[in-house]
């Protein structure tokens, strides 16, 4: 006659199918969105300055680049996405392995990972507003175009 395997081997193969393809690629994109909103953000700045440098090589007002708008906001999308796919995957490790988070060594890597990156994304996500202020900003000022 067979005997059943034991609750300990039960629960350990449990924990071990627990870590879905899903949840790493959670993981893996939040430090990947905490990267991408700030240099996005970043970006705005840059199209800015090219932006005035034209302007005085021409000597002429020229229109305001949309691109900045849309890399200033998509900076401030990206770190926003970071820090709710982040909390979305802390709860649902926290759902899943409760007490036994100690037992999966995925389980903990992923855990610590998104919550450092967290920890990050609360310096990047008002650094990304002000660059979205400086934006909507410079949009309404004209630069100087010194002697023309």
């Amino acid at each position: 006659m067979a005997t059943s395997p034991s609750g300990d081997s039960l629960d350990n193969a449990a924990l071990q199918r627990r870590i879905t393809p899903g949840m790493l690629v959670a993981a893996l994109s939040v430090p990947l969105l905490t990267v991408a909103g700030p240099a996005a953000s970043l970006h705005s700045e840059d199209i800015e300055n090219d932006w005035a440098h034209r302007q005085q090589d021409a000597c002429r007002h020229m229109p305001f680049p949309n691109a900045e708008y849309v890399a200033a906001w998509a900076g401030l999308a990206l770190g926003l996405a970071a820090v709710v796919v982040g909390v979305v995957l802390i709860k649902r490790i926290r759902r899943q392995y409760r007490d036994r988070l100690g037992d999966s060594w995925p389980a903990i890597l992923t855990y610590i990972s998104v919550f450092l990156f967290l920890c990050l994304n609360v310096l990047a996500v008002p650094m990304e507003l002000i660059m979205v202020y400086v934006t909507h900003s410079n949009a309404g000022s004209l630069v100087n175009l010194g002697d023309c």
